[in-house]
């Protein structure tokens, strides 16, 4: 007896319906890149934020989505999280880049005080997050202050001058003179408040410099002003803490980091004289949060 077997074209799986790109969610994906450019937007005060975060998370297909309109953008993104919200960074081809010369035009700081500028937001990161613990310590809130962050780069500012004479070195060189180690000892030589009778803070002294360091990264929703003691005191923020990784490993910082910063709580910060610390070849602007 011959068994009778039916052969049939294998059924094709229908798509389900939720995995075809709609209009729909290609504007919830944008809109959620949108709200991620918003950095001092709170997703715990926004509840439609919040629902399109926790959709990225939960569907993944809707969050390959949201970071394609990201990437298309030219940004990257670097968490997407309750406490971070979408966080993202700007690549350096990106009409969302922040360059160094349109900082300096917006501060209306003097061409000549670019690399100053570039340090002040070096020495806020580093003095933020001293140690690799703390940077990677999600739950970590660094604190600086104005004073604190000017003191902090002037003690370097002694540090690199002891370490060149030590080695030989020109202490010396010229103000046009490139290279971040040239800016510290351009630092060193800056009033840090001014030369005004009562002593006030002028947008060229050091403390005014970094004054617009901390006040543009708190307008970028980096930072939180917590008070005025020591020029301003302030905050770091999950974003914040984001960024500074994202430029950890550049050669500027791990310079700065090298020289050996103490923290303290009060937003201020001590160096001690590290051993053994190797030459690091340095390009200019390195590690600064700007695309040149």
């Amino acid at each position: 007896m011959t068994e009778h077997v039916e052969w049939s074209e294998p059924e094709t799986v229908a798509a389900p319906a939720s995995a075809a790109v709609t209009p729909a969610d290609a504007a919830d994906a944008a809109r959620l890149v949108a709200f991620g450019l918003q950095p001092k937007l709170v997703p715990a005060r926004d509840q439609e934020y919040a629902d399109l975060l926790r959709r990225y998370r939960e569907d993944p297909p809707f969050g390959r989505l949201a970071d394609a309109v990201a990437t298309g953008l030219g940004l990257i993104v670097l968490e997407v999280s309750p406490r971070a919200g979408m966080a993202v960074t700007a690549a350096e081809d990106s009409v969302f880049a922040v360059r160094m010369g349109d900082y300096a035009r917006r501060t209306s700081a003097d061409s000549g005080d670019r690399f100053l500028h570039g340090l002040a937001h070096l020495a806020v990161a580093a003095l933020a997050f001293p140690r690799p613990e703390d940077l990677a310590d999600d739950g970590y809130i660094g604190r600086v202050t104005v004073n604190g962050v000017d003191a902090f780069v002037r003690q370097a500012c002694r540090r690199l001058e002891e370490r060149a004479e030590e080695q030989g070195e020109n202490t010396d060189p010229a103000t046009d003179a490139p290279g971040l180690e040239a800016a510290w000892r351009i630092w060193a030589r800056r009033s840090a408040t001014g030369a005004t009778k009562d002593a006030r803070r002028l947008a060229g002294s050091t403390t005014g410099i970094v004054a617009k360091a901390v006040a543009f990264l708190t307008d970028s929703g980096f930072l939180q002003r917590t008070g005025d003691e020591n020029g301003g005191t302030y905050r770091t923020t999950a974003r914040y803490q984001l960024q500074v990784r994202d430029m950890a490993s550049s050669a500027a910082m791990a310079e700065l980091l090298e020289l050996g910063v103490v923290p303290v709580t009060d937003g201020t910060a001590t160096l001690l004289a590290a051993e053994d610390i190797d030459d690091l070849e340095l390009a200019a602007d390195a590690g600064l949060p700007f695309h040149s």
